[in-house]
């Protein structure tokens, strides 16, 4: 097989985790936390009626692949991306890449990994991982997911590659092609912690940021007159557990890695307050498990009144209350 010498970590976003592995590969040792608040990678929206959801959602960070795109703005890395519109063009390029020994990231339908347990398998598109390996129909993947490395079967990674549907991969790849001989991380961290509070206070857009939020504890009382039945709206309501906790967030809605962040940029920047943030962010992180588990239970026992549900919006209210209080605190350290 040929593998490279690639040290596999575990992560606890699949996004954030990739960029991290790739750049301790090319010899820039940086944490994924740092990599995800450097990047703003903390966020919040609320998409109520939207083509592209066939029931309200919402978001907890920024959208898939801008990640990579902040991280070089703020770092000066580079990435090589490629896309492709041809299945079998796309699997001669990885093989290739991977030939020559270049860890090569995929953007893939989470679904399709015949290494993840049957019964966790769901359709999500923007699924990322890292090749770092190949034996005939076998690839060897480095998966932030899971404690060691996998083996994929290259009739699945193509299908995972190329999947339909929305946001999809379009066999998307990318690998590190550039670190800078210098790099300004306290720059990059000031800046980082900006964009976040930009994105958290200012964005006038009323279901983006803090404002998503309020709306977000509002819109959730009309939930029922949008579900099909109970057990639409059970489903629905349990989503909001997987959302904050399951979906590579590291529980909580990135609060907590968030939180490690501020904790390693009050070193970088050597202002303590940014450590005092980050022990608040850790409690307001608590608030949103608080939520999942509210959620989950309501769901499960189909007690969806809607005293339950004002109650429930009423909990989301006031995690916007404490995270407007908490990044106009964090916005004045910057």
């Amino acid at each position: 097989m040929t593998e490279l010498d690639f040290k596999h970590k575990m992560a606890a976003h699949c996004e954030s985790g990739t960029i991290t592995s790739l750049l301790n590969f090319g010899g820039l040792e940086i944490t994924e936390p740092l990599v995800f608040g450097i990047s703003g990678g903390i966020f919040f929206g609320y998409f109520h009626k939207m083509k592209s959801f066939a029931f309200p959602t919402f978001i907890v960070r920024n959208k898939p692949g801008q990640m990579r795109v902040d991280i070089e703005k703020r770092l000066g890395v580079k990435f090589k991306t490629y896309a492709f519109k041809d299945p079998a063009s796309g699997m001669t390029v990885l093989d290739d890449l991977i030939d020559r020994k270049i860890p090569t990231a995929c953007q893939v339908d989470f679904f399709y990994l015949d290494y993840v347990p049957s019964w966790e398998r769901v359709h999500i598109n923007v699924h990322f991982m890292v090749v770092v390996g190949r034996q005939g129909t076998r690839y060897l993947i480095s998966d932030a997911y899971f404690p060691k490395m996998v083996e994929l079967e290259a009739t699945s990674l193509q299908k995972g590659r190329f999947a339909g549907g929305e946001m999809s991969p379009k066999g998307f790849l990318y690998h590190l092609d550039r670190i800078p001989p210098e790099i300004d991380m306290k720059k990059a961290v000031e800046r980082g912690i900006r964009k976040a509070c930009f994105n958290m206070l200012k964005i006038p857009i009323p279901f983006l940021g803090i404002r998503g939020m309020r709306m977000f504890s509002r819109k959730i009382l009309e939930w029922p007159a949008m579900a099909r039945d109970t057990e639409h709206l059970s489903h629905e309501i349990m989503k909001i557990n997987i959302l904050l906790e399951d979906q590579g967030t590291g529980g909580a809605g990135f609060r907590y890695i968030y939180a490690t962040f501020l904790q390693q940029a009050s070193e970088i920047l050597n202002k303590s307050e940014l450590r005092d943030l980050s022990a608040e962010l850790m409690l307001i992180g608590d608030g949103w498990r608080e939520i999942s588990l509210f959620a989950a239970r309501i769901g499960k026992n189909r007690d969806l009144g809607a005293e339950k549900l004002k109650q429930l919006g009423d909990m989301i209210r006031d995690r916007a209350d404490v995270e407007e209080n908490f990044f106009r605190k964090l916005s004045k350290t910057v």
